[in-house]
């Protein structure tokens, strides 16, 4: 499972975004990864088929946000913490 969690930079980007925001739309998560929309709702669409991302429904709107029940969660957070500098785009 981890392989999936992060094989992939767009999948990274997405994950470092979540550990740093309660909860976030897809444009505003698109537009602060730098990838599409459609790229990002593919990352968002398996990270939460691995169940480390949640989808929150209010009426129209969706929001993700990271998981914190995951078993990975802690760990997923714990890296990235301090590493911004380090992730380039």
């Amino acid at each position: 499972m981890i392989e999936e969690v992060f094989s992939s930079r767009g999948r990274i980007r997405v994950l470092y975004l979540l550990t740093r925001a309660e909860a976030l739309n897809i444009t505003r998560l698109a537009r602060e990864t730098k990838l599409s929309v459609e790229m990002a709702k593919r990352h968002l669409k398996k990270l939460s088929e691995l169940e480390v991302v949640r989808e929150l429904k209010l009426g129209r709107l969706k929001f993700y946000q990271l998981n914190k029940d995951h078993p990975l969660a802690d760990r997923i957070v714990a890296l990235f913490s301090g590493v911004s500098l380090y992730l380039k785009e």
